[in-house]
């Protein structure tokens, strides 16, 4: 079956974008909701990370890499030995259908898709996909952070993307500082924060 002309011209507009995106950098546009009883931030805002028994593959410990540089934009510090929070993280990565799909052109039937899902970081590529067209990926990450030693939770974050970028390591931590805007005191509500990953932000 042959794809329509605005199919494919969709399907040819992204994988220009997904290429040059690597040369010169694309806006990531992610949609986050936070909830905070912080009044403000403490003077002396040190953290650790906590793991769950589930989150004890070493995948976890690049997950905490990605999202420490935006925590200490946030205004945290770690401080394994005298932490006054605890940073609990998760990620989702899932290969799904693209929205410029065919679902009728992957030679499987009517619907492709799959991947990994769960607690902490997690990989996966699952299920048959469209043959002819660009991937596509929805990802989500999570920050909870609790106050030591009541372990009481103080910030909660989430943020979501879907887009065709297949670098996790230079996405997922665009997605933590896009998580971590406005921290300690975010606005209401579920909002669009775009981050620019790679090459320069413009004015």
């Amino acid at each position: 079956m042959k794809q329509s002309l605005p199919r494919l011209l969709g399907t040819a507009v992204l994988a220009v974008a997904a290429l040059s995106g690597c040369a010169t950098g694309y806006l990531l546009d992610n949609s986050v909701q936070s909830f905070s009883s912080l009044p403000a931030l403490p003077a002396t805002a040190t953290y650790r990370f906590d793991r769950l028994l589930s989150q004890q593959a070493p995948q976890q410990a690049q997950l905490e890499t990605f999202a420490d540089p935006a925590l200490f934009r946030a205004g945290l510090r770690r401080d394994d030995a005298a932490p006054r929070y605890a940073v609990q993280l998760t990620a989702r990565v899932q290969r799904v259908l693209s929205p410029w799909a065919d679902p009728w052109d992957s030679g499987w039937g009517p619907w492709g898709g799959g991947g990994f899902s769960g607690v902490g970081l997690g990989f996966g590529f699952g299920g048959p996909f469209p043959r002819m067209d660009q991937p596509w990926f929805h990802r989500e990450v999570g920050v909870v952070m609790r106050e030591l030693p009541t372990n009481r939770v103080v910030y909660e974050t989430h943020a979501t993307n879907d887009g065709p970028w297949g670098d996790n390591a230079s996405v997922l931590p665009a997605m933590f500082d896009a998580a971590l805007q406005g921290f300690p005191n975010p606005p209401p509500g579920v909002r669009r924060v775009d981050i620019q990953v790679g090459g320069k932000q413009k004015p």
